[in-house]
């Protein structure tokens, strides 16, 4: 009779090499045991293969081994790791006698298969029948769990269970609590766990940047540091340089990076790309540059992505396309990604003829042209002289049946609006029905009717805005604002300014009050301008200035000594005020007070500026 071990080892060794089936030929020589069928069936599992699979199984009934739980349970977590769900349940419901090991295996499966509903029927089905759970099942249903009535209760019975404070579990409630954006009670539950592994540092750490509150990652990266066992490892030093990047925090960021030139994966792909790309966004380049040329033997496509966006955001544009002419001599291909990286990078940087030379480029190596690409290319073109540019990124859409997409087609508007043909825009605008509840969407509009002087065009959207019940942003009401001062509706304007406080609950912007400053400016409704400037907190020099030239074109010495006065306190270098103020003076003939501002302008040694004169 063959030794156990030796059998054991042998099994194994043909399981790491993927060869199940010569182990099921050679196991007719020999009898199988208990050891015999759980690591072939996780081969198969892993190589994907079901024919295989199903070969075992079928040994498994004529060997008797079913009845043999460890090996019924191999066999749920077979199928359900190639994918045959229906099999692993037909499989559970006709073992003999189940276990916790084969439940968590079928309960397990079902979530990784996307079958979330069935997997909790399941937990409750076992939880009710009394059959009992274990950590495994808790933290296995906790993994998946997206709503945080249902994550609650799996706390209480994990508590109830005695498992919350099992390292396994309480980890997976900080994921669960991040994951349904209760970071706080995430927070709470990190501090509860007594003996937090890496992965459970690195849960809390990625569910705060995925709640936005990047800020409180340094101090979680201090924190394990100081008082963990545990040593960070690469997911952790990628997390910390990820938040630096979105901080800005290029201080923290270079501790990072000399804590990270410590440790055995100092050269990881990844850790070194994160480096890249804090470094751009902090605006190092050449710090960038610098681990770009250290990561030399590891760098990736994602690396060269990740630098050359960076040269492109650092206006380093001619290093971006040295590195991406290196690209064929080190043997990768460009993906979309690169190639997006330079066309917005141009697109940006107001480069529009670079932009388009790299799109046709990127055309000819029949790269199709993504979304972001197309949006970006857009973006520049901006006046008549790009419209042809503009109307060929537009065909491509319709190709890649894009016309529906709302961010597209508000970038087509915008860019229509802004070469002066608003006919079009309008038939995009109108393709949609019923209307996108992006309040951006209609701001375009608006605020490109404005811009053409199609004031009414641009109200009558806002009307229809409102008919459809799109929530309007600030951008929307100084889009409309705008169009009322430009084609002087002020009743329009006053009932928009009213409609925007009283019931939107909006607080006006210094953009909003300038808007209407300059509307009842223009039409000598100076004193309801000077009241809507007095109910701001903290008035600022732009609004006062807008008064004073209202004041110089309605001749309102009053008012204009008192927004001259005002302005001349919050910017006491500046003689415009009293230059203006002067003008006013002299074109009432009041030569007196003409000359006395000359002394103050003397007194206080303001340089007049060029092009105004004392003397209007």
């Amino acid at each position: 009779m063959i030794n156990l071990g030796r059998q054991r080892h042998r099994v194994s060794n043909l399981v790491t090499v993927g060869s199940s089936l010569d182990v099921v030929l050679c196991s007719r020589a020999h009898s199988p045991n208990k050891f015999t069928f759980p690591p072939l069936l996780k081969s198969c599992a892993k190589l994907g293969d079901v024919v295989q699979g199903r070969i075992l199984h079928a040994h498994v009934i004529k060997t008797g081994f079913f009845v043999d739980f460890f090996t019924a349970t191999a066999l749920v977590s077979m199928y359900m790791k190639v994918k045959q769900a229906r099999n692993a349940l037909k499989v559970l419901d006709e073992m003999p006698e189940r276990s916790i090991a084969s439940v968590n295996a079928a309960v397990s499966g079902l979530l990784e298969n996307g079958f979330s509903r069935e997997a909790f029927k399941m937990f409750g089905d076992v939880r009710v029948s009394g059959f009992g759970i274990n950590s495994v099942t808790v933290a296995s249903v906790l993994g998946s769990c997206e709503d945080i009535e249902g994550g609650m209760q799996l706390h209480c019975l994990a508590t109830k269970s005695g498992f919350e404070m099992e390292v396994y579990v309480g980890t997976s409630l900080v994921s669960m609590y991040s994951r349904c954006g209760e970071w706080i009670f995430a927070a709470n539950m990190f501090e509860k766990v007594p003996h937090k592994s890496v992965v459970t540092y690195n849960a809390f750490i990625s569910g705060l940047m995925e709640n936005g509150v990047m800020h409180l990652v340094p101090s979680v990266f201090n924190l394990m540091r100081k008082f963990s066992n545990e040593e960070p490892n690469a997911v952790t030093f990628i997390n910390a340089i990820t938040a630096c990047a979105s901080l800005l925090n290029l201080q923290y960021g270079r501790q990072i990076h000399g804590l990270a030139m410590k440790k055995e994966f100092q050269f990881d792909t990844m850790v070194g790309t994160a480096l890249i790309d804090m470094y751009s966004k902090c605006r190092c380049w050449k710090s960038a540059y610098c681990v770009f040329t250290e990561l030399k033997d590891t760098r990736n496509l994602i690396s060269w992505n990740s630098i050359i966006s960076g040269m492109m955001i650092n206006g380093q544009h001619e290093v971006a396309v040295e590195l991406f002419e290196q690209l064929d001599s080190e043997g990768i291909k460009p993906d979309s990604a690169t190639w997006n990286s330079l066309i917005s990078g141009f697109s940006q940087l107001g480069k529009v003829i670079e932009a388009f030379n790299f799109f046709e480029r990127m055309l000819s190596v029949v790269m199709v042209p993504s979304l972001k690409c197309l949006t970006s290319l857009l973006s520049a073109c901006s006046d008549i002289w790009t419209l042809k540019n503009g109307k060929e990124i537009h065909g491509h859409v319709i190709k890649a049946a894009a016309e529906r997409d709302i961010f597209i087609s508000t970038s087509l508007i915008d860019m229509y609006m802004n070469c002066g043909f608003s006919l079009w825009a309008r038939r995009i605008f109108d393709q949609f029905e019923p209307k996108p509840k992006d309040p951006v969407f209609w701001n375009v509009m608006i605020s490109g009717y404005a811009k053409h002087g199609e004031c009414e065009s641009a109200i009558r959207i806002f009307d229809l805005l409102r008919e459809e019940k799109v929530e309007p942003s600030l951008a929307t009401f100084t889009a409309v604002l705008s169009a009322c001062s430009h084609c002087g509706d002020v009743e329009k304007g006053f009932q928009v300014f009213r409609l925007m406080q009283e019931e939107y609950r909006i607080k006006p912007s210094l953009e909003h009050i300038g808007c209407m400053v300059d509307l009842l400016g223009r039409f000598g409704r100076l004193s309801e301008a000077k009241e809507i400037i007095d109910q701001m907190s903290e008035p600022s020099s732009s609004v006062y200035s807008s008064l004073l030239g209202s004041c110089k074109q309605h001749l309102d010495p009053v008012l204009g000594e008192e927004a001259a006065m005002k302005l001349a306190e919050l910017e006491p270098e500046n003689p415009a005020p009293f230059v203006i103020l002067s003008s006013i003076y002299a074109a009432l003939e009041r030569w007196q007070d003409v000359e006395s501002i000359r002394h103050i302008i003397d007194q206080k040694q303001l340089v007049k500026l060029p092009g105004l004169s004392l003397s209007g």
